[in-house]
């Protein structure tokens, strides 16, 4: 089923573009919801004349959107998370914390136009925002511990006499067992 977007959808499409869709999708959702249109001949003609129309002022949102994406130019993250000891994170990071991280820094922007692979692990991630369907910014995100003394191994100090004394015992326990004679049994 083809539709016609009314609103940017992130992973769909955005605002007056025509994607296929499947028949549930389309019907249950999109179109009640008044997020898309049946892309009919006539509905095709009409977003054809009002594109060329507002052709302006697509370009203005266009530049908009390239002069915000110049304030991500050089923007690194590190967000500290929660780990156990074998590095494993408790939850996850997402773009919820991409943004929280990124007012933080000074740089507002939407939830609902960043994309990332939720970090269960610690490491390097990359987050995209979506500005303009023509305009995107990757940002790198760097997941590291909040608690980097709980990552390392506890030492456990050896005592050596404790060592020796564990194995001389075993060995006198082995000299004193009784060791059982067996006999065998006779052929018949």
């Amino acid at each position: 089923m083809e539709i016609i977007l009314k609103e940017d959808i992130i992973g769909l499409g955005y605002k007056n573009d025509i994607v296929n869709v499947k028949n549930g999708y389309g019907r249950n959702y999109l179109i009640p919801t008044g997020k898309g249109v049946i892309a009919s001949p006539s509905a095709k003609k009409v977003l054809a004349e009002n594109l060329r129309q507002q052709a302006h002022k697509l370009a203005v949102l266009k530049q908009n959107a390239e002069e915000k994406a110049k304030a991500f130019e050089g923007v690194a993250l590190e967000i500290a998370a929660k780990v156990g000891a074998t590095g494993q994170l408790y939850g996850s990071v997402g773009a919820a914390q991409v943004v929280a991280a990124l007012a933080e820094k000074g740089i507002e922007v939407e939830r609902k136009i960043v994309t990332m692979r939720d970090a269960k692990q610690l490491g390097d991630y990359e987050a995209v925002i979506h500005f303009h369907k023509e305009v995107e910014v990757k940002v790198p995100v760097k997941v590291i511990a909040e608690n980097p003394e709980d990552l390392e191994a506890p030492v456990v100090e050896e005592a050596p006499a404790a060592v020796e004394a564990a194995a001389e015992a075993v060995e006198e326990a082995v000299e004193e067992a009784p060791v059982a004679e067996e006999e065998a049994p006779a052929a018949e």
